[in-house]
């Protein structure tokens, strides 16, 4: 069961905002709010019940909540006003989102217009409160279009709700579509709008999705797996092992002092200098490149008649 933020169930508990833009809960002796249903056309009965306000009605109920901070002038409010954001919520059923998500982000709309609401200003609520509703839908759609933040500026998301309708517009003036048009209609440049549709047209699918019902086949089985396959990894093992034990045969076959050298200038991870091990040996750099030399061109001549082709 989906459910609102401002809410008051069997406890007739309900969450309000404050001064600090912080929900808060209370107790309210009001009728409880509707909950918000899997069932549409359940929830519009329930909201049904609540009458219309007269402008004087609304204006009284305003003016209570705004110097007296009564909670129970603002349900009243909220209450009278539900019917609009359903319907508001129903423009935006073209985006592919479930209308009752539509709704309860419009509803926090509501309530957040309610806080902002000053009646002496001669305006009605609703007038009002259409633009904090359209407002808290349109974020919702824009953050759940896709995982990849698809506007992250308020230009990027005109472009987004305007997009497809100047699209339409333009295609039943012209009988075509023409990016450059439509760019200049919404003042934003050509790969912009080629960006923007590109992102429209393409939704995340999960990859556990079966492509087709009942036959257990994945998303997740057509990527293609760019690792190694089991024999090919036991192969490589096989020759490093071999490998590996083919130098140190080799290196058996090198006294004590050459050894050490090739070991010290050729198999550690921080090769030692030719000075380093000279002053060692008490010998010279000269001396010790020599030395170097021959083992291995010992090495070579042990490991070159095995060596692949």
């Amino acid at each position: 069961m989906l459910c609102y933020i401002y809410l008051a169930l069997s406890t007739a508990e309900c969450y309000y905002v404050d001064k600090n833009n912080v929900f808060r809960s209370t107790t309210m002796s009001t009728p409880h709010l509707p909950v918000v249903t899997d069932t549409l056309e359940h929830y519009m009965a329930q909201i049904n019940r609540f009458t219309l306000l007269s402008r004087d009605e609304e204006v009284e109920l305003a003016l209570r909540y705004r110097r007296q901070g009564d909670l129970e002038a603002a349900h009243r409010l909220i209450c009278a006003n539900l019917r609009f954001v359903v319907k508001i919520a129903h423009e935006y059923r073209s985006y592919g989102m479930k209308v009752l998500d539509l709704i309860q982000e419009g509803n926090i709309g509501l309530m957040m217009a309610v806080k902002k609401f000053d009646p002496e200003r001669g305006v009605r609520l609703i007038s009002y409160a259409v633009w904090w509703i359209r407002a808290y839908i349109n974020n919702f759609i824009v953050r759940s279009w896709s995982l990849v933040k698809i506007g992250t500026t308020q230009a990027q998301k005109k472009l987004f709700f305007k997009l497809n309708q100047t699209r339409n517009a333009i295609r039943r003036l012209t009988g075509g579509e023409d990016t450059g048009e439509i760019a200049r209609e919404l003042e934003v440049r050509d790969d912009e709008v080629e960006e923007m549709a590109r992102r429209m047209a393409a939704r995340d699918s999960s990859l556990d999705l079966e492509l087709n019902e009942g036959e257990n086949y994945t998303l997740m089985d057509s990527l293609a797996d760019d690792r190694e396959n089991q024999e090919d990894q036991l192969l490589l093992k096989e020759e490093d092992r071999i490998l590996t034990g083919q130098v140190a045969a080799a290196l058996q076959k090198l006294n004590d002092r050459e050894r050490r050298i090739v070991h010290d200038r050729i198999l550690q991870d921080h090769p030692r200098t030719l000075q380093e091990l000279a002053d060692d040996y008490g010998i010279s750099r000269e001396r010790i490149r020599q030395l170097e030399k021959n083992a291995l061109a010992k090495l070579k001549g042990v490991l070159y008649p095995i060596a692949p082709a």
